[in-house]
């Protein structure tokens, strides 16, 4: 699934860019994708389009009724959150939170796709995929050291 999400980032500028979810399954697999990653990305993907629908990147000062996207606000994970997101990937939403660069809208859709992603607890990278798609999905294009961060192997570095 992670490589037809970062085929689709890589070949198409914007979600919007993105054909139909028909016309694209027939697409990918004319690349040579396999069937079942072709699902299982296209069934990821709509869950982002129903995700998404109503947000907007604009809003620069969330609506006073929504205690959730207000910055002084705690955002709490439930058991389920914690086992299937684990200690790395909440670790890194909580950074890209305090870095300013994931508002509580998309903090929230990140989450959201991520339980809805494989892997017991996710992996970071997968974790990394799944914020560039939510971003793509806005039409936003991180800034440079989000995206080094996003984009770069973490394996390799030393801790100084």
């Amino acid at each position: 699934m992670y490589e037809v999400l970062v085929f689709l980032y890589e070949n198409y500028w914007r979600s919007d860019a993105c054909p139909e979810l028909h016309q694209l399954e027939r697409k990918l697999s004319a690349h040579g994708f396999e069937p079942d990653e072709i699902h299982d990305a296209l069934v990821w993907l709509d869950g982002l389009n129903t995700a998404a629908e109503g947000i907007h990147l604009g809003e620069v000062e969330p609506p006073p009724c929504d205690p959730v996207a207000h910055s002084d606000s705690l955002r709490v994970y439930s058991i389920a959150e914690q086992d299937h997101l684990g200690a790395q990937c909440l670790g890194f939403i909580s950074f890209l939170e305090s870095a300013g660069v994931l508002p509580a809208p998309l903090r929230e859709i990140v989450i959201d796709r991520a339980m809805a992603a494989p892997g017991d607890p996710v992996s970071l990278d997968a974790l990394k995929i799944i914020v560039l798609m939510v971003y793509w999905r806005f039409g936003h294009e991180p800034d440079a050291l989000v995206l080094d961060e996003l984009c770069d192997d973490t394996d390799g570095r030393l801790a100084h």
